[in-house]
């Protein structure tokens, strides 16, 4: 796997790197003496001890057993899957279909009370159609080369978003001006779409900003899709992978990022303005 671009992921591999290297210091054992009970080279021992290669929990099995240290093997394994699992790659996490993927969320909304996201390219899943969502996961199965279930995979990201009905959440959303223009789908899929955005961005809980296009002196550049749930985590859509961030630094900055982006959107009227213009410009 790829170094992630997210010192959150980095650092958590960095824990479980010293938590196992603790542990052959105790063992008063070379790094070369640990390899040759391990059963593999030393340089592997190093990669592993310099949080360059993630163990599998075969590695650290052995690597316990080989420190006398066999109790603190579970503990580990958990710890390092949870490091790991801070940066997965889209083909890792779509192995069981998209429509699998959507129920995956469900314990995450119901348990966050705040959503903030910016999209700078797609209408967020929560304002999603039916035939918006389902031509974007299509076009998701075709660059990802798998089994396209984009029917099954729309329909659960509807029932998924029911939640923004439900009393005791607030969800600020803001996009760039251009996701109003990226057409997904025919045009009357993607009028369906503009027009659910001038309901929904009406509702009660919801906070729908629209950063124009002409927005003169940006406080702030386009930045990656994110979402974040109340203050204790971020979620960042890249191309190949999808980067979990908890530590509070990090959170802190995507919190002052998305305050910066909140300055220079529209709202109310003015954004139901660029809505209906680009309505307009489909026909």
């Amino acid at each position: 796997m790829p170094i992630s671009p997210s010192s959150s992921a980095q650092a958590a591999r960095e824990r479980v790197a010293a938590r196992l290297r603790d542990l052959r210091a105790d063992a008063g054992i070379t790094g070369t003496e640990l390899a040759k009970r391990c059963g593999w080279t030393h340089p592997k021992t190093s990669r592993i001890e310099n949080a360059r290669t993630p163990p599998t929990p075969e590695d650290i099995r052995r690597w316990c057993r080989a420190c006398d240290a066999e109790g603190d093997a579970a503990d580990i394994i958990v710890q390092s899957r949870e490091a790991e699992s801070q940066y997965v790659e889209w083909q890792r996490k779509v192995r069981a279909g998209l429509a699998r993927l959507q129920g995956g969320y469900v314990q995450l909304y119901q348990s966050t009370s705040l959503f903030r996201v910016y999209s700078p390219t797609l209408v967020p899943g929560l304002l999603q159609t039916e035939g918006y969502a389902r031509a974007l996961l299509s076009t998701n199965a075709r660059i990802l080369d798998i089994p396209d279930d984009a029917e099954q995979a729309a329909a659960a990201r509807l029932e998924r978003s029911k939640i923004i009905h439900e009393p005791g959440r607030r969800f600020v959303l803001l996009i760039e001006e251009g996701v109003l223009r990226f057409q997904l789908g025919d045009s009357e899929a993607m009028a369906a779409q503009l027009g659910h955005l001038l309901t929904a961005g009406a509702l009660p809980a919801v906070s729908l900003g629209i950063i124009p296009s002409a927005t003169q002196e940006r406080r702030l550049w386009p930045q990656e899709l994110f979402h974040m749930y109340d203050d204790t985590l971020v979620s960042v859509e890249l191309l190949s992978a999808q980067v979990r961030v908890t530590q509070p630094g990090e959170i802190a900055l995507y919190l002052k990022a998305f305050e910066e982006l909140r300055a220079m959107a529209v709202y109310g009227a003015d954004a139901r303005a660029l809505i209906v213009k680009a309505i307009d410009a489909l026909r």
